[in-house]
């Protein structure tokens, strides 16, 4: 399935299981690599933070000269933008600081390409609030991720080198432009001032870069409504995966148990009526029980089929629906141009909109032909059946479209109808997936 979210039981606060990042009120926290991976994390930040904030003033300096002449507006909406990379970043280097995972708030396009994209990442408030902490880390916070970091590694780094730097002048050395140190001994007494403050400044070092990553969870992940759509979508693919294989498992068991046991009832009829006398009554009800027989074990077939054929399992949408099409009572001609197998729920979804559609036809359009087309491009499959029918398909009066529709939607797939008055009518499905191999079709 696509769908391009986050484990379930994620939150925006919790940390991952097996979290690296011990707590600056836990023992051992000096021993451990806590404060190290905090000021990687502020150096990361810093100085993504700095190249941001000149980014965004070149792009919004030049947006704004071409604006005059409306070449620049292009480049002032992709700005509204910037934020998703910058918060893709921030959820990464979070992870890379205590282990915990940000789950991503963006939902996954229903369409491929572009154009859905951008669609839905101008409508999502995910995207404005990634903007609002693009911002705020540009022109705000860098600057203090940068002092702090810089702090902890450049005070107690240079009392630690004031010794031997005396000692390579050999008449005085300015520490930190501050003190002014003539005697080995003062500069010995402030490296060992710079080694004890060390280990101090890792406390507030690790606070800051704990509270910059509980920002990042604040703001950068999903929101309550996010969460819950979030879990909906997951809990629909749970649900798709589990009716399927349901499916599969019924069907199994059809084939295996109750129709061999109607294919050996019906030979043992069969038998039976050879043994029997012609002439009798037992003929005659031998005969009528056989051919009761094999009307149950023909219609068992058809259920198993309709609950998920075999063909559809073992080579694919192409021969399913040439299979279902050899069925119709209405003649139809099936083309496919496939790069490959597809995804099992996809192929489920696209045969049974094939089905339903040519059951549909031959119900209620007094159709004389029909085509079925099916193709894949730009991510996207799409099937489309035909008829010369007279028309006036209405998915409100109950003809099963509607529940077509349903089928489709759950694996973010569209169907539209047009079917005016005298015909004709298609029925097109668009489903977007990708191909899990890149055999001939």
């Amino acid at each position: 399935m696509n769908g391009g979210t986050t484990a379930v039981g994620a939150t925006a606060g919790g940390a991952g299981t097996g979290s690296r990042w011990a707590s600056p009120v836990r023992a051992g926290f000096l021993r451990s690599d806590a404060p190290w991976r905090a000021v990687g994390y502020l150096l990361a930040t810093g100085l993504s933070g700095l190249l941001l904030c000149f980014g965004l003033l070149l792009s919004g300096l030049v947006a704004g000269l071409l604006a005059v002449v409306l070449v620049g507006l292009p480049l002032a909406a992709a700005l509204a933008l910037a934020g998703v990379p910058i918060a893709a970043w921030e959820r990464r280097l979070v992870r890379f600081l205590d282990g915990g995972r940000v789950p991503d708030p963006h939902l996954v396009p229903q369409e491929a390409g572009l154009a859905a994209w951008l669609r839905l990442r101008y409508r999502e408030q995910a995207t404005w609030r990634e903007l609002g902490f693009a911002l705020l880390a540009a022109f705000v916070l860098w600057p203090i991720d940068l002092v702090v970091a810089g702090c902890f590694l450049v005070v107690p780094g240079y009392l630690v080198a004031a010794l031997p730097l005396l000692l390579r002048d050999g008449e005085q050395v300015n520490v930190l432009k501050v003190v002014v140190v003539h005697s080995p001994t003062v500069a010995a007494l402030l490296g060992l001032a710079g080694l004890l403050l060390l280990p101090l400044l890792a406390y507030p070092l690790a606070v800051l870069a704990a509270a910059r990553a509980a920002l990042v969870r604040l703001v950068l992940a999903p929101g309550g409504q996010e969460q819950r759509i979030g879990e909906l979508v997951r809990s629909r693919a749970r649900l798709v995966d589990a009716f399927e294989a349901e499916r599969r498992r019924i069907e199994r068991d059809l084939h295996d148990g109750a129709q061999q046991r109607l294919v050996a009832l019906t030979m043992a009829l069969g038998l039976a009526r050879l043994d029997a006398p012609t002439d009798g009554p037992l003929a005659a009800r031998l005969a009528e029980a056989h051919r009761e027989a094999g009307e149950v074990l023909a219609e068992l077939r058809e259920l198993i089929n309709g609950i998920h054929p075999q063909v559809l399992t073992d080579h694919g949408l192409p021969e399913a629906c040439a299979d279902a099409a050899d069925r119709s009572p209405v003649p139809v001609v099936t083309r496919f141009e496939l790069p490959g197998r597809l995804p099992a729920p996809v192929e489920s979804a696209g045969y049974f909109a094939v089905a339903e559609a040519l059951a549909n036809l031959a119900k209620h359009s007094g159709a004389r032909s029909a085509t079925v087309e099916g193709r894949y491009a730009e991510g996207r499959l799409t099937i489309e059946v035909t008829d010369d029918g007279h028309g006036g398909a209405d998915p409100a009066r109950g003809t099963g479209l509607t529940g077509l529709a349903d089928r489709v939607a759950v694996v973010h797939g569209t169907l539209s109808v047009s079917s005016p008055p005298g015909g004709p009518t298609l029925v097109r499905v668009e489903i977007p997936c990708t191909p899990i191999d890149r055999g001939v079709a």
